[in-house]
């Protein structure tokens, strides 16, 4: 499985439409070579640098069907967005600490054999449906304040 983004540039930087402080808008992720068997996708927006234990989710999307090819602004309305670390729903741009030093975005995508109930947290979400990842990949942002 393949996924790149026209949003995020050679260099791996966001622009800052993607962050929380300016548009809020999620890059476009582009999906291909989707396994054969999957149920739905998964997409998870991970930022392990964050200066907390676990680092900070800043999206969770269920409910992605598997010949889904593009994803990107408006996905939230189309899809099962779930509770970000912000503890709001839906996706929530990068915001890292001011003079923290670049941060990477993971945002990843999750091919699974079987549908995802609900809106789990990531770590529900990993703990619960770990077995039915087929396979993943991701692309990586980078931001910074």
């Amino acid at each position: 499985m393949r996924i790149t983004s026209p949003d995020i540039g050679a260099d791996g930087r966001l622009a800052d439409r993607h962050a929380l402080e300016h548009d809020n808008q999620p890059p476009t992720l582009r999906i291909s070579g989707v396994p054969e068997g999957t149920a739905e996708l998964a997409i998870v927006c991970h930022d392990p640098d964050a200066p907390v234990p676990w680092g900070f989710t800043h999206w969770t999307l269920y409910g992605v069907p598997a010949d889904t090819t593009e994803i990107g602004p408006g996905a939230d309305s189309r899809y099962r967005a779930g509770t970000n670390g912000f503890g709001k729903e839906g996706y929530g741009g990068p915001r890292p600490p001011e003079g923290h030093g670049p941060h990477r975005y993971y945002f990843w995508v999750y091919a699974l054999d079987r549908p995802v109930d609900g809106t789990p947290s990531l770590r529900r979400f990993l703990d619960t449906y770990g077995d039915a990842i087929v396979e993943q990949n991701r692309v990586v942002g980078i931001y910074e304040r």
